[in-house]
């Protein structure tokens, strides 16, 4: 309390409640403290204290993540980012921001959208979201598709490492300099390695042109066929998404809606950018490769204002469940793009086999899916269900070629998948890697691989 002040500092149970877990709520565990830090000094001396303790301890922001990783599995402190929300510095002529981690993902956009600049990494949670828990995540967005995720936009961190000592990736905003590849190292390593303090980013200029097409499919085959043949056409859409029927129900009962047809089974929603003369014969190729594929209704955006409905439509996936169902699991498997009809039936299969619906979401352009698993946590066995359906959706993506996150992270939800795309060789030498790191684990432990055991709450309602 000395470092940060009494105020500074969480420690009785109804005010840590709040931080038994993340957006991932299957697994709960009750902190030993919170302590909100405002700089990099404090979080270097909150650490060298607990280290000293050795008392485990984990960094959160905004507690958006999907797949446990700021969740406390033995009673760690947690170390809140949320107070560090400043931008340290913008640098237009060089595309360049330095922001600290508890910046929230829009407000970058927000803040330099009127110069003519944005940020393009866009989580569906980027209203909300962190971009110190994007960069732990490596967080992507519908936008991935032709701009990249996370790490692709990162030039430069500070890091405490988990023995206090601050260091900084990436000199001059230059992330490519000779030996390793720290800042790719770093960058979706789920909070295990370092706690980054200041994050320098690359900054866009808006595009001259932007349109979009809303597609809408009888048959998600035919869907998922235009997808293959837009990419194939030379096409790189800013966005390509698609929903299914039961995704569809969701957001047209919650905010947003759009007035989509309740008797379909996909739509494509397709997002193109870039100089403004290109933009028109782009959306007519688009257009004729849906036409193509049997699209019942096809038809471009007639102004920003349609658009933005659109997109928020879409961004209120995730949480337009909770109109529909009780409770939800959302998985994040990579699968190439060509085995999407197979892999939708197969996903089908799943749902049928444990008598739960399974809502699909996904980038459709680059393969990242994200089933929702739909259950209520109030009829004894429906959590087991839900997770054990969830984990064969993401061995079905394995065995397609694919993995089991794009831009979720692997946290607790995931850890025993690893198993599916890593043999034990592989996973020594990444946790050889954290342990010259994070020697020993106190920082974040648990997360990621495997585990022996561990006690931890299934929720039941």
């Amino acid at each position: 309390m000395n470092i940060v002040g009494e105020r500074e500092v969480l420690y009785l149970k109804e005010d840590l409640i709040s931080y038994e877990c993340d957006g991932y709520t299957m697994t709960k565990g009750m902190p030993k403290a919170v302590v909100f830090v405002k700089n990099t000094e404090h979080v270097s001396q909150v650490v060298r204290c607990l280290n000293r303790e050795r008392i485990p301890y984990i960094a959160r922001g905004a507690g958006t993540g999907l797949s446990g990783g700021a969740t406390p599995l033995g009673g760690e402190v947690i170390i809140s980012l949320v107070r560090m929300k400043r931008m340290l510095h913008l640098d237009l002529d060089n595309r360049k921001a330095v922001i600290e981690p508890g910046f929230v993902n829009l407000k970058l956009t927000q803040s330099i959208s009127d110069k003519g600049y944005y940020y393009a990494p866009d989580p569906s949670s980027q209203y909300a979201c962190t971009i110190g828990g994007n960069v732990a995540e490596n967080s992507g967005g519908a936008h991935c598709l032709k701009y990249g995720v996370t790490t692709n936009h990162i030039l430069g961190l500070e890091i405490v490492l988990p023995n206090g000592e601050v260091v900084e990736i990436g000199e001059d905003g230059i992330p490519d300099q000779p030996g390793y590849d720290l800042l790719g190292l770093l960058t979706g390593s789920e909070g295990t390695l370092g706690i980054v303090t200041k994050i320098t980013v690359k900054v866009l200029k808006n595009p001259e042109g932007k349109k979009t097409v809303l597609a809408y499919y009888d048959d998600i085959n035919d869907a998922s066929q235009a997808v293959s043949e837009i990419i194939a056409a030379g096409i790189i859409p800013a966005a390509l998404e698609m929903m299914d029927s039961i995704a569809i129900e969701g957001v047209e009962s919650a905010a947003y809606p759009v007035g989509h047809p309740l008797d379909i089974a996909a739509f494509l929603l397709i997002e193109v950018d870039g100089i403004a003369a290109g933009i028109d014969d782009q959306i007519d190729e688009i257009l004729t490769v849906c036409k193509h594929n049997n699209v019942r209704e096809v038809k471009v955006a007639k102004d920003e204002a349609e658009r933005g409905l659109w997109w928020a439509n879409r961004k209120m996936g995730f949480g337009a469940m909770g109109a529909i169902s009780p409770d939800y699991l959302v998985q994040d498997g990579v699968i190439p793009r060509t085995r999407l009809p197979e892999v939708l039936i197969r996903i089908a299969e799943i749902s049928k086999k444990y008598d739960l619906r399974i809502a699909n979401i996904f980038h459709a352009g680059d393969g990242n899916l994200h089933p929702l698993i739909l259950f209520d946590a109030r009829i004894p066995g429906e959590s087991e269900r839900a997770a054990k359906a969830g984990s064969e959706c993401l061995k079905v993506c394995a065995d397609v070629g694919g993995s089991i996150t794009g831009e979720h992270g692997v946290g607790i939800e995931k850890s025993a998948e690893m198993r599916f795309i890593f043999s034990d060789e592989e996973m020594a030498a990444q946790t050889n890697i954290r342990a010259v790191f994070n020697p020993d684990d106190l920082l974040n432990p648990g997360k990621l691989f495997p585990q022996p055991g561990r006690c931890v709450e299934v929720k039941q309602g």
